[in-house]
C-alpha cells in the first residue's frame, strides 16, 4: 500500500526526524532555533514546518514523492537565475526536504495584485523561460519532469488508463465507455503537439501555479518560488493560471496580460500568432495538470479524496474543451 504521506508527516515521530534535520542544518549555515517548531499546514502533496531562528524566521517544506524533485530543482533554477530565484537555505535532495528564508508577505498576500503587478509577473516568467531554455538537461537532471510537447501523447494514452483502472468509487475514475472515447481522441491531442512543435516557441520552464501568492518582492525586484508544480513544458502552458485568475478571480483584462507576456517573445513571434498557439497549448497543459495531480494524490487519506480526489479526471476532460472557453448563449 502506497504511505500515506499527510498522515505520515502528521506524527510526532516524523516531526521529531524534521525538526533534528532542521537544527542540524540551521547549525550548519551558523543559525539555531529559538522558540517551537510549528506545523502550519498538512496537504497530500507537501507540509511546511515555521522555525524561528536567531537570525529570522526560517520555512521547511516537505514534498510527498511526486513533487520531491522541487529542492533539488530550486537549487538548480537559484545558480541559472539567481536574480529571480533565491537559494534555498539547505535541501535533502533524498527525501524531498527544504529550508528556505521568509521573505515576509508575498506579493499576493499582502494585497490584491494590480493589473500592473500581474503584468510584471507574468513578464518576469518569460524573462526566465527564455533565460532557462537552454537548460533543459540540467533542470531535468535535478529532476524536473519532462513534460514537453513530445511526451504528451503518450502521457495522455498512460494516463487513460490509470484512471480508468482506478477503483469504481474513487473521484477520478473513468467509465470504460468514456475512457473509449478518449483513447479515440488521440488524434486531436496528437494535432496540438504538432502545431506546437511547428512554432518557434521554445520548452523551458512551466512554473505550474504561477501567481502573485508565489511571487516574493524583495529590493524592489520580484523573486519566484513554490516550484513543486514545475515542469519542463512548453512556454505558453505557464499561463493557464493566470488565465483563470484573469476570468475568475481578479478580472483583470487578460488581453492586458496576454500583452505583457507576449512581448517578451515578439521577435520569435506576433502577438496574434501567439495567442493562436494558446489553443493547442492548453490541450497539452490539460495532459500535464493530470499528471501532477494524479502523483500528488496516490498517497492521499479519503477526507483528502473527498475534496480533490476529481483533479485528475477533471484536468484530463479538459483536453478536449474548447479554449478559451465558449460563452454560454444568452436569452432563451
Amino acid at each position: 500500500m502506497t504511505e500515506l504521506f499527510s498522515q505520515t508527516v502528521a506524527t510526532d515521530a516524523w516531526r521529531a526526524e524534521a525538526t533534528r534535520w532542521i537544527g542540524s542544518e540551521l547549525s550548519r549555515v551558523g543559525r539555531r532555533v529559538t522558540g517551537e517548531v510549528v506545523q502550519r499546514r498538512i496537504r497530500p502533496w507537501s507540509t511546511q514546518l515555521v522555525v524561528p531562528s536567531d537570525r529570522g524566521t526560517v520555512w521547511f517544506k516537505a514534498n510527498c514523492r511526486s513533487s520531491a524533485y522541487e529542492p533539488a530543482v530550486h537549487l538548480a533554477l537559484a545558480r541559472l537565475e539567481p536574480g529571480e530565484v533565491e537559494a534555498p537555505l539547505a535541501i535533502d535532495v533524498d527525501r524531498g526536504w527544504m529550508m528556505t528564508t521568509d521573505r515576509g508577505t508575498t506579493l499576493g498576500d499582502s494585497h490584491a495584485a494590480t493589473l500592473e503587478e500581474w503584468q510584471s509577473v507574468v513578464e518576469l516568467a518569460a524573462r526566465v523561460q527564455r533565460q532557462v531554455a537552454e537548460h533543459g538537461e540540467v533542470l531535468v537532471a535535478a529532476g524536473l519532469p519532462d513534460c514537453s510537447p513530445a511526451t504528451v501523447p503518450a502521457r495522455y494514452r498512460w494516463l487513460v488508463d490509470q484512471l480508468a483502472a482506478l477503483p469504481a468509487d474513487h473521484p477520478s475514475h473513468l467509465p470504460a465507455e468514456e475512457a473509449d472515447s478518449l483513447r479515440a481522441r488521440t488524434g486531436a491531442v496528437e494535432e496540438a503537439v504538432a502545431a506546437l512543435l511547428a512554432a518557434p516557441l521554445p520548452v523551458s520552464l512551466q512554473h505550474g501555479d504561477l501567481h502573485p501568492g508565489n511571487v516574493f518582492v524583495v529590493d524592489d525586484g520580484m523573486r519566484f518560488f513554490d516550484f513543486g508544480d514545475a515542469q519542463w513544458a512548453h512556454v505558453l502552458e505557464v499561463l493557464a493560471v493566470p488565465y483563470g485568475f484573469s476570468t475568475r478571480v481578479t478580472h483583470h483584462p487578460w488581453a492586458a496580460l496576454l500583452d505583457a507576456y507576449a512581448q517578451v517573445w515578439a521577435d520569435l513571434l506576433d502577438r496574434e500568432a501567439l495567442e493562436s498557439l494558446l489553443v493547442p497549448a492548453m490541450v497539452t497543459h490539460a495532459v500535464n495538470r493530470s499528471f501532477t495531480w494524479l502523483g500528488a494524490l496516490e498517497g492521499a487519506r479519503p477526507e483528502e479524496l473527498a475534496e480533490w480526489g476529481d483533479s485528475a479526471l477533471y484536468y484530463l476532460r479538459l483536453t478536449h474543451e474548447p479554449f478559451p472557453p465558449e460563452e454560454p448563449e444568452s436569452g432563451p
